[in-house]
């Protein structure tokens, strides 16, 4: 089960106690915020997505959506999604329960910068029902990225701020 991944993961720091499991669905940015009661704009969206011939994660705000003129212009291809099988098998973490945390080695997360204008946000632990509240400092560290990436435009009809 990938919660548990995330939870031996989350261990070094210890905060694999601090996984909130919930009843409800988390699978989607509005059910996860929902369920936690916070401003979709705080849910960290994990996206796995093909680089080359391997699998990359890119976690990004709630209310964003990649860009792909800023995606290619920073990574110098297309962005292209894996599909769920691809996703499952590349990143260990069912589409719903994606997250930048348990991954495979040689699967590289990235942060996008929509998530800095927020104190903390909250990535998916591995489920469809689970998250956790982290800071960005704490977000970086967790995930072993590879740096902060601005690859995102707003969606449409969502602010600036909305927590």
């Amino acid at each position: 089960m990938a919660i548990k991944q995330v939870q031996d993961h989350l261990k070094r720091w210890n905060r694999d106690t601090d996984i909130i499991e919930m009843e409800a669905s988390t699978a989607t940015v509005a059910a996860a915020a929902a369920a936690l009661a916070v401003a979709p704009a705080r849910i960290a969206k994990s996206i796995s997505l093909k680089l080359d011939d391997r699998a990359i994660v890119v976690v990004i705000a709630g209310d964003m959506k990649l860009d792909n003129r800023k995606y290619k212009d920073h990574f110098g291809i297309k962005a292209k999604m894996l599909s769920p099988e691809e996703t499952l098998e590349a990143t260990g973490h069912a589409v719903g329960g994606v997250c930048p945390f348990g991954l495979p080695e040689g699967v590289d997360v990235f942060l996008d910068l929509s998530m800095r204008r927020f104190d903390t946000v909250f990535p998916a632990c591995g489920s469809s029902n689970s998250a956790i509240e982290l800071t960005m400092d704490e977000l970086h560290e967790y995930s072993q990225s590879k740096g902060w990436v601005d690859v995102c435009t707003q969606s449409p009809g969502t602010f600036a701020r909305s927590d």
